[in-house]
């Protein structure tokens, strides 16, 4: 288990261009060894944050071989960021923008982009905005069209009305939602992933993003058909990709992984044994193979 999320990187406040205070970290940014490397930039789920990549990013940025600098990014609503008071905000284009925004402050032209179910949403719309900031990406459990029942699970996790009383309960509460899709994960794990997901707020064990953000998803009508992605994933076309599914995920199918591939011949598939969506970065041997894709890459 993490018993530290606040080492080995610089805590960043940034404005949004619409002025809304945001929130990231930046690993290995002192280090003259990653000069040379493109930075890896990564983008969280629909409500995590940039805690979820904390120990891939200290894995990254203190490689002995090729440290990278890795900043990790709190999109707005969630984490440190700022709540927008305009909850419409809440919307991939705004967040894509946010990217952007960040890019421009911390004067990264170009980079390694990984994103986690929601962030890599982002970076199908990135991909056809601006390709030329996109040197490799990793999508994480994410493609161009998502599954029904991977959604609804979703929606019905973050709607309940269940609330922790203790760090413990908090971890027996994520246990009972995904336990079924995360079977390679011990305890620690499982705590480790509480303390990624809540944070302690005036004493209480509390969900760590704009409660708007999950009332979202209940607007979702999972009775009619999805919109899909595929015009804006085909721009990844000149692009090194890498895509990771969850063995158990119900959100990315392996038909969808496979058209992908179907589409982007060049495209590195790893599956996550053990887990489901999303895949925890750090765990098993994730860590060898992003880094292998980062070099080849």
């Amino acid at each position: 288990m993490t018993t530290d999320y606040e080492i080995g990187f610089l805590a960043r406040i940034f404005e949004a261009s619409d002025g809304l205070k945001l929130y990231a970290r930046d690993y290995g940014h002192d280090n003259p060894l990653t000069a040379d490397r493109p930075t890896v930039f990564c983008l969280p789920g629909l409500t995590r944050n940039s805690r979820d990549f904390h120990q891939l990013a200290l894995i990254l940025s203190s490689d002995t071989i090729a440290p990278r600098r890795v900043i990790t990014l709190d999109a707005r609503g969630r984490g440190l960021s700022g709540w927008d008071d305009d909850k419409s905000r809440y919307n991939l284009s705004v967040e894509a923008a946010d990217v952007l925004s960040a890019c421009a402050i911390f004067d990264v032209p170009e980079a390694v982009f990984i994103g986690t179910s929601r962030g890599g949403l982002v970076l199908h719309l990135l991909a056809t905005q601006r390709p030329d900031i996109l040197k490799s990406v990793i999508l994480n459990d994410i493609g161009p069209a998502l599954e029904v029942e991977g959604l609804a699970e979703i929606r019905d996790y973050l709607n309940s009305d269940r609330r922790p009383v203790s760090w413990d309960d908090a971890a027996a509460i994520i246990r009972a939602n995904h336990g079924d899709s995360f079977t390679i994960l011990n305890d620690e794990d499982w705590l480790d992933m509480c303390h990624a997901i809540y944070a302690d707020i005036d004493g209480k064990v509390t969900a760590d993003f704009d409660a708007a953000i999950a009332q979202q998803m209940t607007a979702l009508d999972l009775s009619r058909p999805l919109p899909t992605l595929w015009e804006q994933f085909d721009a990844f076309g000149g692009i090194s990709l890498m895509t990771i599914r969850g063995e158990n995920s119900k959100l990315l199918s392996v038909e969808t992984l496979a058209e992908m591939g179907k589409r982007h011949p060049g495209m590195l598939a790893k599956t996550a044994i053990g887990q489901g969506h999303a895949p925890i970065l750090h765990l098993d041997d994730l860590p060898s193979a992003i880094q292998s894709f980062l070099s080849a890459s």
